[in-house]
């Protein structure tokens, strides 16, 4: 996965916990989710965009914070909306 550097990092990466354990979303509705990404400016809990409700990236639409991270185990990279690439 090739990785690329975004100008959105230094203003929109904050020191954040989780909000939720699985996706805040659906955990309110019952539903189920693929992968988790957590918003690096809030702590929002998100399901990807392989989910059917795709929960993270309305998170974006929703509030302009671009910068996401895998929420799944052993998984460490991040990705700018944005932008549209994964950063280092």
């Amino acid at each position: 996965m090739a990785k690329n550097s975004c100008g959105h990092v230094n203003d929109h990466v904050k020191s954040v916990k989780p909000s939720a354990k699985g996706c805040e979303d659906c955990l309110k509705t019952g539903d189920s989710w693929v992968h988790l990404r957590m918003c690096l400016e809030c702590g929002y809990v998100g399901c990807c965009d392989s989910s059917k409700n795709r929960h993270a990236r309305a998170h974006f639409n929703q509030t302009q914070h671009p910068i996401i991270q895998s929420a799944e185990r052993g998984e460490k990279w991040r990705w700018c909306y944005l932008d549209g690439v994964y950063i280092d």
